[in-house]
């Protein structure tokens, strides 16, 4: 019998029969390492553990351990989901089911909306089956025929989904859980082994949906759930939901009068008062850290000719997502969707040299992008934002040392607001353009400026955009959610259709690179981590209303506007609430609006020239002057956070 041989991680190497499941492979090295796989890696492969092995290959067993484990784990509890749904609710039509970040989700066509007892139904369903520790099986379908199972069975979605995916395939791969009448799913897997694996998952919530996430498309019902490998976990993660409801940046925007939505502007915040007060201080604020970094700013037109689209690539491959509309003169307009292509043209309207690089362009102005109405969420998923935008036009000679200062830029940035981050260099992928060599060399600049800045990073192979390699930053927000903010992307393809140049040392003409790049991403996505991140409660540098003057009484009510007008005097963002109420009410008024700081002025406060000063986590810190108030304040905002009005006080205190 003719044998393959198996080299396993550890540079060990067995030989097995031809067509040997790789689960016999981890029987043979262990009871236990067979009872612990769910998959397995082949040639860098992911597959199930029925995959026979035809040839030498490299194998790795995927276990709970494995990096690849938890997104294959929650796969097939999304398989299981549709099982049980399709169960229980005959006739049901089945879109797409993936894993995420959070655990899964599995849309459907049904007759009316899931409420939460159909959710209870469902998930007891679930449980029934995972008990029943039936096996996932993976097949191998003829094309036509299985367009035919599908179509017969009612589900023409499937049937779009295989003739879009597996164009020129002469098989389909699908799977069952237990039989084709229990459950089958056209999908290219791996699964675990079976429904008994699955043990620590919970359904969530339902939401509307439409197929492909197009409005125009089937109406769908998405139902949410998450799965994890430990029961300790999941309800780790449980308690971080129910906290992440609590700091929803929707619901507090709403309550602490930030920003409102319309249906007849989807995708377009209405930033109100005190939400427009924040926007304002983060935009002068990147001003601030960009200025003295040798930024200028500019801004460049918000509709362009479709004859600039066309040049940057965008017309060709990004045309659906953008506002089209068309001149007086009928001519093809496009809004803007990203401000690179007009930085270009800023670039190009001078004759440049190599003494005016870099040349760092930042911009804030409006763009535009036509989100599907189905993914649009707060401000985390918009179609009109402002970004703390900027292109830096660099020779070859200075990527290194631009992307080391961009680094510092941005720890300095996410260190102001207390936010850890990580960040990973992403490199070529399969498709790119350009030559191999002067990725190898872009990437090892990228390298090396982060070994420069001392910043620790990750390799994300294969993750980098067409035109260059990038590095991206994940900040870690309070209660251990992880978003994707910062990105630094070197870029050779845009000065090329551009045909941007510059004057080097040499007297002739040399091509410049472009580095696109932004720390907070979008305002309004970065002021949804906020809100989130913080719970609303904003420090004091950032606090629409840092501070309210709360008079007692109404004859104290001239004193309290004096408090305010010093305080104003004084660079702080104060208000004066001089209503006709008890001090108490007031005082909880200002801490549900988690105002940081509540001065109180009655009698004896006019009389001293004092106030009592309340803050929201601290509670009373007593009575003082508006002066010291004041300075300390200040300091507060000068560190960001780093000295409290409350620890100036115990400061004064210990001196005295």
């Amino acid at each position: 019998m003719a044998h393959v041989t198996v080299t396993l991680p550890d540079g060990s190497s067995r030989s097995v029969p031809v067509g040997t499941p790789v689960a016999e492979v981890a029987a043979g090295i262990s009871n236990r390492l067979a009872k612990a796989a769910l998959a397995a890696s082949v040639d860098d492969r992911l597959v199930d553990l029925t995959y026979p092995l035809t040839a030498d290959a490299r194998v790795r067993l995927i276990t709970p351990d494995s990096p690849e484990a938890l997104q294959i784990y929650r796969h097939s509890t999304a398989h299981l989901l549709a099982a049980a749904v399709t169960s229980l609710f005959p006739g049901t039509q089945c879109g797409i089911g993936p894993a995420t970040d959070d655990g899964f989700f599995y849309d459907f066509v049904v007759e009316r909306p899931f409420v939460p007892e159909d959710l209870e139904r469902i998930e007891a369903k679930m449980r029934e089956m995972a008990k029943a520790d039936l096996p996932f099986e993976r097949q191998h379908w003829p094309r036509d025929e299985a367009r035919q199972f599908f179509a017969g069975r009612g589900e023409p979605l499937k049937v779009q989904l295989i003739e879009e995916k597996t164009e020129g395939q002469p098989e389909v791969s699908c799977y069952t859980i237990k039989d084709r009448d229990t459950f089958v799913d056209f999908c290219v897997g791996p699964h675990v082994p079976s429904t008994g694996r699955l043990k620590g998952f919970r359904l969530l919530t339902t939401s509307n949906a439409y197929w492909k996430g197009d409005a125009r498309n089937q109406p769908m019902q998405r139902v949410y759930g998450t799965a994890f490998f430990s029961e300790g976990e999941l309800a780790a993660h449980l308690a971080r939901i129910e906290e992440a409801k609590k700091r929803d940046h929707r619901r507090l925007g709403r309550d602490l009068g930030l920003f409102l939505f319309h249906p007849w502007a989807p995708g377009a915040a209405f930033w109100l008062a005190k939400g427009t007060r924040l926007y304002n201080d983060l935009a002068q604020y990147m001003r601030e850290v960009l200025y003295p970094a040798g930024y200028v700013e500019v801004k460049t037109p918000l509709v362009f000719n479709k004859a600039l689209w066309e040049t940057s690539g965008h017309w060709g491959h990004y045309r659906e997502n953008m506002f089209l509309v068309d001149s007086s003169d009928g001519e093809p307009m496009g809004v803007k969707a990203m401000n690179c292509p007009g930085h270009m043209l800023v670039f190009a309207s001078e004759v440049r040299s190599y003494r005016d690089l870099p040349l760092r362009l930042h911009e804030q102005t409006a763009l535009h992008r036509n989100e599907a109405s189905g993914v649009l969420s707060g401000l985390t998923r918009v179609r009109q934002f402002s970004q703390d935008d900027a292109h830096c036009f660099v020779t070859e000679e200075q990527i290194a040392s631009e992307v080391e200062a961009l680094l510092k830029l941005v720890q300095r940035v996410y260190g102001d607001f207390g936010l850890p981050f990580t960040a990973k260099l992403s490199t070529r992928p399969e498709q790119f353009m350009g030559e191999i060599a002067t990725w190898d060399h872009a990437e090892a600049a990228l390298a090396e400026a982060l070994e420069r800045a001392g910043q620790p990073y990750t390799i994300n192979a294969g993750d980098g955009a067409f035109y260059g390699p990038k590095i991206d930053f994940d900040i870690t927000d309070a209660i251990g959610r992880k978003w994707q903010c910062a990105t630094i992307q070197l870029d050779y393809q845009m000065p090329e259709r551009f045909d941007l140049k510059y004057i080097g040392p040499d007297n002739a003409e040399h091509r410049p690179v472009v580095i696109h790049r932004a720390i907070f991403g979008s305002f309004e996505r970065f002021i949804a981590i906020l809100i989130e991140h913080f719970a609303g409660a904003f420090p004091l540098w950032i606090a629409p209303v840092q501070t309210v003057v709360l008079p007692i009484a109404d004859r104290h009510l001239e004193y309290a506007r004096t408090v305010a007008a010093d305080l104003e005097a004084a660079g702080l963002r104060v208000e004066v609430d001089g209503r006709q109420e008890k001090i108490g009410y007031k005082i909880r008024e200002a801490q549900l609006q988690k105002i940081p700081y509540m001065l109180v002025a009655g009698d004896r406060e006019a009389a001293e020239g004092t106030v009592a000063v309340r803050s929201r986590s601290g509670g009373d810190l007593g009575a003082r002057p508006v002066t010291e108030f004041v300075r300390a304040a200040l300091d507060e905002v000068t560190t960001r956070g780093g000295t409290t009005v409350a620890g100036a006080a115990a400061a004064v205190a210990e001196r005295a």
